[in-house]
């Protein structure tokens, strides 16, 4: 008898892991941002506003490419260098919803830091 967990368990689950990620990356992000503003003499929001735009924006670009990868793989070892012949396969479907996902995350992780860019940027007020 297996017991697999109930649909609710696994997005409670990629939920929380989820949200770790994006306490980790926004930390980071704001830590790294905020040590260079100083080291430049830039403000702390101007600093931490401009590094989630950063961040943000190369976490989306990541995400359109990881996205648009096209269906063939390389197969065996790929080798060293441009001009080596190298053999290509066909994906298979859990590669290639493997892209999707990962497309996704990234451009829901870029998308939220650039949303904590613009909480954190005093220059605008939104309300």
């Amino acid at each position: 008898m297996s017991t697999k967990p109930s649909r609710t368990a696994l997005l409670l689950s990629a939920s929380r892991r989820f949200a770790l990620l994006v306490v980790v990356v926004a930390a980071g992000t704001a830590v790294v941002s905020l040590a260079l503003g100083l080291l430049f003499g830039a403000g702390v929001s101007r600093s931490i506003s401009l590094g989630f735009y950063g961040v943000g924006s190369i976490i989306l670009i990541m995400g359109f490419f990881a996205g648009n990868r096209g269906p063939a793989r390389v197969k065996g070892d790929p080798g060293v260098g441009l001009l080596r012949g190298r053999a290509t396969r066909w994906a298979s479907g859990t590669e290639q919803t493997e892209s999707i996902n990962l497309s996704f995350v990234f451009v829901a992780l870029g998308a939220l830091l650039i949303v904590f860019g613009v909480l954190a940027d005093t220059r605008y007020t939104l309300f």
